[in-house]
């Protein structure tokens, strides 16, 4: 699923974690390769956190990043079960059920950090 960042993905990070002074991972030094995984693994402070940052995004930008998590090119692997969820109940009410099903089936499916 890594995938390289194109300029509207650099600008949803942004927007998500407006302290991402450069799109690096400290851990591996390795450029950020989805939005999802820096955001909760770096950024957030905690899953309510995690949800606010999401809260930012207005519609056509959360359905974008949840069409990249539908398509395969943005990870949810490296994101905890808790943050997840978190992820979840936001897709159920903003988006649909339906959807949020699908996603548990990606994340159960997702190969994880590797």
């Amino acid at each position: 699923m890594a995938r390289e960042l194109t300029p509207f993905d650099i600008t949803l990070l942004r927007k998500l974690a407006p302290e991402c002074e450069d799109l690096i991972c400290n851990g591996t030094r390795t450029e950020f390769r989805s939005i999802l995984p820096p955001l909760a693994n770096h950024y957030s402070t905690d899953e309510q956190d995690f949800v606010n940052r999401l809260s930012r995004l207005n519609d056509d930008e959360f359905t974008y990043l949840v069409g990249e998590i539908r398509n395969g090119h943005e990870s949810v692997g490296c994101i905890s079960p808790l943050y997840f969820s978190t992820l979840l109940d936001l897709v159920t009410e903003r988006l649909s059920k339906r959807v949020s099903q699908e996603l548990v089936s990606i994340y159960e499916n997702d190969e994880g950090c590797g």
